[in-house]
């Protein structure tokens, strides 16, 4: 079974966010072995380095990436891919020997351009700039989509 781990900078504070992602992690747990990280968001205020924040945030996400796991940052200027190709690029990777897969959302102030530099790959659902909470749902259920799609389940759009 697939390994996959969502790496998350800041915590889901409103209810109807944690039911929702709680929601799909639960559908995701028949398909693959998920596990769900909540790293602290550093604070930046007026005056402060925004780019020591990110820096100091990046340390806590490699420690948190598995060794040997395949690292995915979710970042506006990644490859964007429709639901079908996302779930073949999921397919492609498992067949390919890649068992661990980290998914790493960043915070309200985005990621470190170097942990976007060194990961395996940068992967897009837009250049829009969403909240942090709301994509963290946004990937869980295409995580799961792409599970129904792969295992030639109807799952409505």
């Amino acid at each position: 079974m697939i390994r996959i781990n969502l790496i998350c900078v800041g915590k889901l504070k409103e209810k109807f966010w944690e039911q929702a992602s709680a929601e799909y992690v639960k559908r995701i747990g028949g398909y693959a072995d998920l596990t769900v990280t909540e790293l602290p968001e550093i604070q930046t205020s007026a005056g402060t380095d925004a780019a020591a924040a990110l820096r100091k945030e990046a340390v806590a996400i490699e420690k948190a990436v598995p060794k040997g796991s395949k690292t995915i940052v979710l970042t506006p200027e990644g490859k964007e891919y429709d639901s079908e190709e996302f779930a073949a690029l999921i397919s492609r990777l498992a067949a390919g020997g890649e068992s661990r897969l980290s998914f790493i959302v960043g915070g309200s102030n985005g990621i470190a351009p170097e942990l976007k530099a060194s990961a395996d790959m940068r992967l897009s659902f837009s250049r829009m700039t969403f909240p942090h909470h709301l994509f963290r749902v946004m990937l869980l259920e295409q995580v799961y989509r792409a599970f129904m799609s792969l295992g030639g389940r109807t799952y409505s759009k």
